[in-house]
């Protein structure tokens, strides 16, 4: 995923937490706003720390095993 939209889904992802965040304090809920905080910031993270899965292309879904040559 391009960093500009890794960067720009970061910044919706903290906003909605801290939207979040703000209703579970307003409706008196307070360890469930800390969690809420907890998972934004976890997801943020695991955003930036773990790769995107390539696969490569194949034909017809089936892998085509290299031959080597004996």
């Amino acid at each position: 995923m391009p960093v500009k939209i890794k960067f720009v889904l970061s910044i919706v992802v903290v906003l909605v937490a801290a939207i979040a965040f703000y209703m579970q304090h307003a409706l008196g809920h307070g360890r469930i706003q800390y969690l809420v905080a907890f998972l934004g910031c976890l997801m943020v993270f695991a955003m930036w720390l773990f790769p995107e899965v390539k696969r490569e292309e194949t034909a017809g879904g089936v892998r085509r095993e290299q031959q080597s040559s004996r």
